[in-house]
Order: structure tokens, then sequence, then C-alpha cells
């Protein structure tokens, strides 16, 4: 076999993926010679392979299968070998590689990458050969990170199946435990999140656990892996919206149909982006697409999803949201074991903008930023309500106090009313007692009735002094009441009125007092009645000792001792009925004055609820008309962007034009064409007067 050199480096690329066109045109005789032997061998190993079925369905022509099985066996070790030498000599001049055939290398990684070169290969297309955090590593393994028992708890449900990874507290799982926790200690921001356990797991198969850890770290630093699996995981919605927009425009009416079972693509497509399909192939498909995500990063992952998407469309369609889910986790990840390469070929024929992805990008962003932007005003305007809410609550509260003092209130004017009745009663009873007086006297003669009289004065005596105790007792009931009415005063918080309060209550104070000496007075009259009474009684008991004038001037002075008792008694009951119904005007009085205040302050707080309402309409209207005013002021900031473009592009053009014109003037005076039309002179003028507008027009531009 030929040996290779660095010039000789061909893609082994089968029609499924080929290189450019215009890469085979820089190729030597040599070099077009090995690709057609290597597409050659392709082919024929395609062909045996096919033989080599059929041989399994029937036994005829078994010895042409046998020939072509031995022949195949040749041509893939021969292809292998190839393949050994031309990765060897790859790895050996990367950097020359890496520069100078960049086409080619794209090429033969999109085909994959052998086995044995993966881990070392994986090491340069990162550039993670040398990087300083491989020191610290040892390190960080001595430190405890918070995320141990999270990664503790995944480790066991990565690769359960693999043998390097099978067991509890087995080597794989315990690099894999390593290297994770190193991670979490050394981007503490990300910490652990679910799905890079299977990234990690994939490096360790292919390298030891230093070198995947800087691969790892170089990952997310470069890939966008790190803004994947952030806490808020922006970068993943990103994707999801971009990978939405391909299947709108690509795959309308798969996109359609999806809307209408409510299949949302993040239910399907979340963990493509997290894990790199490594969680949806098998491993070998899997480890193929891992290749080129190494080289080309996360856009295989769109191209890879879009072709499955293309090729299940027909199956989908036909399918409701759990159908269709059961479709993605049963169907697909077997589909394309045994023909990697029309998946590949399949996803190089989408279509991908990158221009359109970054688009995209900036589009979801300004989106995200305007529900942020929602939220916070929401947010504020939720507790601008409470508060609203509170304060009216607050009113309602004081509402309720004032229809218990308007409660209140009339239950004293019922009061005073049935007191102003009982004392229209009282002055009829004391016309009453005035005509009975002069019953009396009329009646003097007879003994009988001056001894029913009596009686009936001692009854009168006894209820005078009951309702003396009542009117104690209302005394005090009016006393806690004052109490009362002062403790109101001090807890209002309207320092103006405390002056008037303080007049009410000397006010009562003074009527109380005026209440107290008329009560002594009336003790001191009823007092002087029952000693004039004792006398009476002790003169009664000798009188029919007496002659008959004494008896009868006795019985004159003992109707005049009645009439003067029965006098006091009714100025008595006057007076209390008077002092109650000054007290029960007293109180009225007072209660009007409390029930205006709370008025007052209710209608105060009305008047700021109302004010603070219209400054808040105010401010939303001023806020909407910022808001206009800065839309139409964006508005002519791009229409003035556009004209300035338009103009900057008709310069452009019109410089262009100049050029040209210029040009075509050089040539014809070096040619002699416009002898006869123009001299020398007359072009270089002509010349000199295009390049000034050239001039004028560049800095027009500028």
């Amino acid at each position: 076999m030929k040996t290779l050199t660095l010039n000789s480096l061909v893609p082994m690329a089968s029609p499924a993926v080929s290189p450019d066109s215009s890469s085979s045109d820089n190729l030597s005789p040599d070099e077009l010679e090995l690709l057609a032997k290597l597409e050659e061998q392709n082919r024929l190993l395609e062909a045996d392979s096919k033989s080599l079925r059929s041989v399994n369905g029937s036994r005829r022509n078994s010895s042409g299968s046998l020939v072509s099985s031995s022949s195949a066996s040749s041509n893939l070790s021969h292809l292998e070998e190839d393949t050994w030498i031309l990765w060897g000599r790859l790895i050996n001049e990367w950097e020359e590689v890496r520069k100078k055939k960049e086409k080619l290398l794209r090429e033969l990684i999109r085909k994959g990458i052998p086995h044995h070169f993966r881990g070392i290969a994986w090491q340069l297309l990162c550039n993670a050969t040398d990087m300083p955090v491989k020191n610290q590593y040892s390190e960080l393994l001595k430190m405890t990170s918070p995320c141990e028992k999270l990664i503790r708890r995944d480790i066991a449900r990565t690769y359960p199946e693999h043998e390097f990874f099978k067991g509890q507290d087995s080597l794989g799982q315990e690099v894999l435990f390593n290297v994770m926790k190193a991670y979490s200690l050394v981007d503490r921001e990300v910490g652990y999140c679910q799905g890079s356990a299977f990234i990690v797991g994939l490096l360790l198969m292919q390298m030891p656990e230093e070198e995947a850890f800087c691969v790892f770290v170089r990952l997310m630093q470069e890939y966008r892996l790190r803004e994947l699996f952030k806490p808020s995981m922006a970068e993943l919605g990103i994707c999801i919206y971009q990978f939405e927009y391909l299947i709108q425009d690509q795959l309308p009416e798969l996109h359609v149909h999806f809307r209408s079972q409510s299949f949302h693509t993040s239910m399907y497509a979340s963990s493509w982006f997290l894990t790199i399909f490594l969680t949806t192939f098998s491993l070998p498909l899997a480890t193929r697409i891992f290749d080129i995500f190494m080289y080309e990063g996360l856009e295989i992952v769109f191209r890879i999803g879009m072709a499955m998407l293309q090729f299940n469309q027909t199956e989908l369609m036909q399918l409701d949201m759990e159908g269709m889910s059961q479709h993605f986790q049963k169907v697909i990840p077997q589909q394309f074991d045994g023909c990697p390469d029309k998946l590949v070929l399949k996803a190089y024929q989408v279509k991908y903008n990158a221009k359109k992805m970054k688009k995209l990008e900036k589009e979801y962003t300004t989106i995200k930023n305007k529900e942020m932007e929602e939220q916070i005003e929401i947010k504020r305007l939720r507790t601008e309500n409470r508060l609203l809410k509170q304060r009216i609550e607050t009113l309602e509260k004081g509402q309720v106090t004032r229809a218990q003092e308007a409660e209140e209130n009339y239950v004293i004017k019922r009061e005073l009313a049935v007191a102003k009745q009982q004392f229209s009663t009282t002055s009829e009873k004391l016309e009453q007692a005035q005509s009975t007086i002069q019953e009396l006297q009329e009646l003097r003669c007879d003994h009988r009735h001056k001894e029913e009289v009596v009686m009936q004065l001692k009854m009168e005596v006894e209820q005078s002094r009951l309702r003396e105790a009542e009117s104690l007792t209302a005394l005090k009931e009016m006393q806690d009441k004052v109490l009362e009415m002062e403790k109101r005063s001090n807890a209002l918080p309207d320092e103006n009125n405390i002056a008037r309060l303080q007049e009410e209550l000397n006010g009562l104070k003074l009527r109380e007092s005026e209440a107290v000496t008329s009560m002594k007075e009336m003790h001191q009259q009823v007092k002087n009645l029952d000693e004039h009474w004792q006398c009476h009684l002790s003169r009664t008991g000798v009188r029919w000792k007496d002659s008959p004038r004494k008896n009868a001037a006795n019985e004159l002075h003992n109707e005049l001792m009645t009439v003067r008792f029965s006098e006091a008694q009714a100025q008595a009951e006057l007076r209390e009925l008077r002092h109650k119904v000054l007290e029960l005007e007293t109180q009225n009085q007072v209660n009007s004055n409390l029930l205006n205040r709370t008025e007052l302050a209710c209608s105060s707080l009305q008047d700021k609820l109302q004010y603070i309402t219209a400054q808040n309409k105010g401010l939303q209207t001023q806020l909407s008309e910022i808001r206009r005013k800065q839309a139409e002021v964006d508005c002519k900031n791009k229409e003035e962007v556009m004209a300035v473009r338009f103009r900057e592009a008709d310069s452009i053009a019109a410089i262009a034009e100049l050029r040209q014109r210029i040009a075509e003037l050089e040539i014809q005076r070096e040619e002699g064409r416009i002898q006869g039309q123009l001299n020398n002179s007359d072009s270089n003028q002509i010349i000199r007067e295009l390049k000034d507008q050239i001039a004028e027009l560049k800095t027009e531009v500028k």
C-alpha cells in the first residue's frame, strides 16, 4: 500500500456525505485516484453486504456468495487500514490540517471518527489539551460539593445497561461522580443539572477522567451547554423557539397538527438539546452525532431533529398526542440503527440559515424581556390594588362605626322622648296633686279621709326615696358615660377638637355639680319635712285632750304641713326630671359632635381616595402617552435609518458607476480611442472631476 502524506488526506465519503466540489478541484491526480479507490471499495462493501443477506435468505449461488464474502472482508480490511493511516497522519499534524484542509476534515468527521482516535480527536477539536483547570482537578476532589447527594442519586440512572457503569460503586460510577463533583465546584452557578451526566459518561468511555473533565469544561464554556444547564434554562428556551420556527417554515402541516393536538416542542425536543441525542438513539449513532457536534456545535442537533421529523411526518400526522409521544419514545430510537448515513445525509439537506437563527434568538430575547416588564408591571398594579383594598376596608370599618354611633344616637333620642313624656305625665300628676290639695282643704273635716291622705303621703315619701335611689343610680351611669366619652375623645386623632371636648367636659362637670347640689337641697328638704312630720305625729297623739279650738288649729296646721310636704315632693320630682332632661340633652349634643367629627373624617378619607384614584388615572394616561410617543420616536428613528441606508446605497452605486466611467476613460486614453474627440488634457480634466465627485460621495456616506 502506498504511503499517505498530509497533502494526500482525502475523506472516505460515500455518496451519502460527499465533500464539496470546490475541494476536489484542488486535489492532485494521486489524491483523486485514491478518492475514487475508496469510493469504489465502499460501493463493493455495500453490494457484498447485500449479497450476504441474500445468502441467508436462500442457498442458491452459494459459491458466488463465499467469493463475495471473502472479497468484502479483504476490501474492509484495506479500508480500515487506510482509515487508520489517514487519521494517524491527521492527529500528528493537526494544526496544519485544521488550517489548510478544513473542508476535508469536516467531511471526515461527518463520516465518523474511528473509535481509537476519538478521545484525542475530541480533545483537539475543542482545544482542551492544555487547560489550567486540569491541575486543579485533584484538589477539587478533596473538597465537598453541595450537589453530592443529587449526583449520587442520578449516577445509577446514567447508562444503566453499559458494562462500564453497571453495578453500584463500579469504576465507571466512581469516576463519573468525581468529574461531576469537580465541575459543580468550578462552576457554582450551574452546579449540577440532570442530563449533563450522560455527556460526561460518554467522554469517560473515550478518555481518562482528568481529560474528560477538561473537555466537559470546554464544552460548557464554548458550546452553549453552560447556558443550557443554568437554573433558568434560558438558552433551552431559545433553542426550542428556533426549532419550532424551523418546523413551521419547512413542515407547516406537521406544525399545524402539533398545535391542534397541543403537542408542544419542548415535550419531545428538550432532551435532544440537553443530551445531544445520547438518551434518544443507540450509543453508536449518538456517538457519531456527537463527533459532528464537537466540530459544528448545536447546529447538528437542529439538522438531525428536522431530519427525523421529515422521515416520520406521515406517521405522526395520523397519531394523537399520546400516540406521538409513544412514537418518539419507542419507534424513532431504533429507526436509524442500520442506516446512520441516511439520517446524516437527510440532516444536511435541511435548510439552516445561521443569520436567521441569530435573528430568532434576538426576537426571543425581546419577547422574554417584554414579558418580564409586563410581569413587573402586573406585580406593581397588584400591590397598588392590595393597598387600595386595605384603604377601602378601613373606610368600610369607619362607616360601620358611624352606623353604630348613629344607632346609639337614635337610642338616646328615644330615651329623651320617653323622658319628655314622663315629664309631661309628672306635670299632670303635679296638677292633680294641687287639685287634690284643694280637695283636701275642702274635706279637712273628714278624719278618715285625713288618715288616708296621711297613708298616701307616707307612700309618696317612700316613692320619693326610691326615686332618689334611682336618680343616684342614673347619676352614676351618667358619670360612667362621661368617662367613656372622655376616653373616646382622647382616642380621637383630631387634635383640633380637643379644646372643644375639654369645654364640653367642663360643662358636664358643672352640670354634675349643680345636680349634686340640687340633690343635697332636696335631701335637706325631705329631712325637714320628715322632722315636721314627726312633730305632727307627736301632736296628733294628744290632740283629743286639748280644747276644740286648739284641735281645729292643729288640724289646719297639719293640713298646711301636708300641703307643704306635697309641694316639696312635687318640686323635688320636677327638679329630678329637669336634671334628667338636661343630662339627656348634654349626651345628645356630645354624640352629635362625635357624629359630625366622624362624618368629617369619613368625607376627608373619601376625598383622599378620589384624589388618589384620579392621580392614578392621570399617571396611567401619562404612561400610555409616553409609550405612544416612544413608539413614534422609534418609528421615526427606523425611518431615518432606512432613509440613510437608502442614501448610502445610492451613493455607493453612484461611486461604482463613476469608478467604472473613470476606468473606461483611462482605458480609452491608453488605447488612443478618443484621439480626435478629446485631447489628453480634456480626458485628465474629466477624470479629475469624476474623482472629485467620488470623494464628495464618500464624505456624504461618512
